[in-house]
This record gives C-alpha cells, sequence and structure tokens, in this order.
C-alpha cells in the first residue's frame, strides 16, 4: 500500500473512532434525563394506583357504616318490639295473678 492510501484509510478511521468517542457522551447525557422521566412516570403510575386503592377503600367503609347504622337501627327496632312484647306479657301475666287472688278470695 501507498503512504497516502495508508494516510486517508487512518485519517477515515480517525475521523469515525473520533465521532463515535463524541456522541457517547451526548447519550450518556441523554440517558439520565430518560432514567429519571420513566421514574417520574413510575413514581406517578404508582402514585394513582395509590390514590386508587384508598378510594376504594373509603367506598367500603362508608358501606360498611351504612351496614352498621342499619343494624343499629334494626337492634333497636327488636328492643323496641321486645319491650313491647314484655310489656304485653307482664300486663297478662299480672291479669292473670289478679284474676286468681279474686278467685281464691271469693272461694275462701
Amino acid at each position: 500500500m501507498s503512504k497516502p492510501i495508508m494516510l486517508v484509510c487512518l485519517l477515515v478511521i480517525l475521523i469515525v473512532t473520533s465521532q463515535f468517542e463524541w456522541r457517547q457522551p451526548l447519550v450518556d447525557l441523554d440517558a439520565p434525563t430518560t432514567i429519571s422521566q420513566k421514574q417520574q412516570q413510575i413514581s406517578d403510575r404508582e402514585e394513582s394506583v395509590k390514590e386508587k386503592i384508598i378510594i376504594s377503600q373509603e367506598r367500603h367503609i362508608q358501606k360498611l357504616n351504612e351496614l352498621v347504622r342499619s343494624l343499629q337501627l334494626q337492634l333497636l327496632q327488636c328492643k323496641g318490639d321486645n319491650g313491647t312484647q314484655n310489656a304485653t306479657k307482664s300486663f297478662h301475666s299480672d291479669k292473670h295473678f289478679i284474676e286468681v287472688e279474686r278467685k281464691q278470695i271469693f272461694q275462701g
């Protein structure tokens, strides 16, 4: 090979390798930005999922509170019905007791 051809080849190789080395840092400078953007997107998605979970849990809590109120009302109604039944039974037993005493008084 002649010297001029050899010099041209070396010059081309030098230019190609220097271009590659120059571009490498530029890619590295962009990479952290891309990584941080991806991390930001991931954290945004995580926050969104957490918010959805919290909203879902709040809905469940509201439903449970409504069920508790409903059960408390039913319990109060049952206590009221039970009190009425007890009062009615007490009235009937008192009435029966009075009748038995009257019969004993009239028989005695």
